[in-house]
This record gives C-alpha cells, sequence and structure tokens, in this order.
C-alpha cells in the first residue's frame, strides 16, 4: 500500500509515472491494457511503469503521475486502500464496469451478503466483506471514468496519451445506436422486435452484439443520454417483463445510478 506522498506528485524529474491497482474484480480491464502490445510498447517509452502486479513483481513507490484503478470497493480494506491511492496520485482514472459502477458483484446491493456467505462458505465468520460494492467514485474523487466491461483498447490509449499530453481524453459519450449506425448495422429492435439497450448505453463496443443479431446488454454503462421514461415501454412493446427488465438492468453495471433508478422503478410498478 502506497504511502501518502510527501511531495505533489508529477514534480519529479524523468519520464511520468504509471500506476495500475485492482481491487474487486476479474483483471480483464488490466488484462486489455497488456493486450494493447505495439501501442504499449510506445506508452512504456514514455512513461515510467512504476505499479501493476499484473505485469511486473517488483512494485515501486509513489507519487505516481497517473492512475488506472480497475475493480470496486468490497471490504473494509478497499476502501482504506483507494484513499490512499486517491493520495499517492496525481491522476486517478477508473477502468471498466466494476470501478464505474460496481460491477457485477453490486447485484449483493440488492440481497442479504450474510446469507450469500452462509450458502457458499464452511466457515462464513472467516470472511470480511462489505453488505455492498460500490465504485471507486463513491469514496475517492475521480479524473475520469472508462466504462465497459471489458474496457475498449482503442478509449484506454486515448486516456492515457492524453493526460500524458495535459489535455481531456476525447471519449465520446453518445450511445450505442451511433455505432450500429457508423457500421451500417440494421437496427435489431426495428428489423427483428429484438429487446436491445443500445439507445441507452455508452458507446465504445463497437455495436458488436448488435452486429451479430443481437440487442445490446449494457456493458458500457449508461449514455449520457439517456431517457428510461421513454426507453422502458419499447422493452415491454418488445415482449419483457418486469423480471426481464429488471435483470438485463442488473448485470455489468448494477449500480450505475440510471440503471439503478430504472430497475427500482420497474419493480415498484
Amino acid at each position: 500500500m502506497p504511502a501518502a506522498p510527501a511531495t505533489a506528485p508529477g514534480t519529479g524529474a524523468g519520464r511520468p509515472t504509471l500506476a495500475v491497482w485492482k481491487f474487486a474484480s476479474c483483471d480483464g480491464c488490466q488484462l486489455t491494457l497488456l493486450d494493447c502490445e505495439d501501442e504499449l510498447l510506445g506508452i512504456a517509452e514514455r512513461v515510467q511503469v512504476s505499479y501493476f502486479l499484473e505485469a511486473s513483481s517488483a512494485p515501486g513507490p509513489g507519487p505516481y503521475d497517473l492512475s488506472l484503478v480497475e475493480g470496486s470497493v468490497t471490504t473494509e480494506a478497499d476502501a482504506e486502500r483507494i484513499r490512499h491511492v486517491r493520495a499517492a496520485s496525481r491522476r486517478l482514472v477508473t477502468i471498466g464496469a466494476c470501478a464505474t459502477a460496481g460491477g457485477v458483484q453490486a447485484l449483493r446491493n440488492h440481497a442479504d451478503v450474510a446469507e450469500f456467505a452462509a450458502v457458499v462458505y464452511a466457515r462464513p465468520d472467516y470472511i470480511a466483506t462489505l453488505a455492498t460494492s460500490t465504485p471507486i467514485s463513491a469514496h475517492v474523487p475521480v479524473d475520469f471514468e472508462l466504462r465497459g466491461c471489458p474496457i475498449d483498447r482503442g478509449q484506454l490509449i486515448e486516456v492515457i496519451t492524453a493526460y500524458l499530453a495535459g489535455r481531456t481524453p476525447d471519449v465520446p459519450a453518445h450511445s450505442v445506436c451511433f455505432e450500429c449506425k457508423r457500421r451500417g448495422t440494421v437496427c435489431v429492435t426495428v428489423a427483428h422486435g429484438t429487446p436491445c439497450l443500445g439507445p441507452v448505453t455508452h458507446a465504445g463496443c463497437g455495436a458488436l452484439c448488435p452486429a451479430y443479431g443481437r440487442g445490446c446488454y449494457g456493458c458500457f454503462g449508461p449514455s449520457n443520454s439517456t431517457d428510461f421514461d421513454a426507453f422502458l415501454p419499447l422493452l415491454r412493446r418488445d415482449g419483457m417483463d418486469t423480471l426481464d427488465m429488471v435483470r438485463v438492468l442488473r448485470t455489468f453495471n448494477t449500480a450505475a445510478p440510471e440503471f439503478d433508478a430504472a430497475a427500482r422503478k420497474e419493480e415498484q410498478g
């Protein structure tokens, strides 16, 4: 766990320092960074990767110019550790649905965690966990949220290079429907009556599911133009009942405020 910096991060000589942190997650977003391959070599020439346990067993001390954080907060230890990470980081970017919206594990927010632990573990009294899974932004200030399950590597490269260049990342906040239009994919809802979360889901996946005739599952969380009052009746028209709608809203981005509010409203009738 890094100590709070004695001086402001980013004021030292040499290349900017990069740190990558894991909280409650599957590691998929960290692997996306490693999958950048050729692009990663270019980044490595411009930054010093000081802390990245997925890639190196020799972590370096802070402070760090840029921290990428994967995963949600699910334990008291997590909550304490993210405060240390924030203190040691000049910029903090959350990557992936777990870090930005609680992840699949935020399903616990709507259930009895003690009951889950008793069913799964022979000695649940050994398990130290919180009753909720929450995004990083619920605990510390975040400079940018990069969504997705997993994140898109092109968007990740854009975020890293933007902060190296001292500018704001250029990551579009429009919906998946724009991506369907760009790749010439016929709307699965209009053409086939397939329920699809594309109109309210953040772009970034390249409209992968609709390209194969499947409705969007909301992997990238809510777009900046969500209108669930108008959207939910469309899902109902396409054959989804209340249970189906709640389930589709409570997947990768369960704790995203827009998805959570829409699911709660649907449950309450």
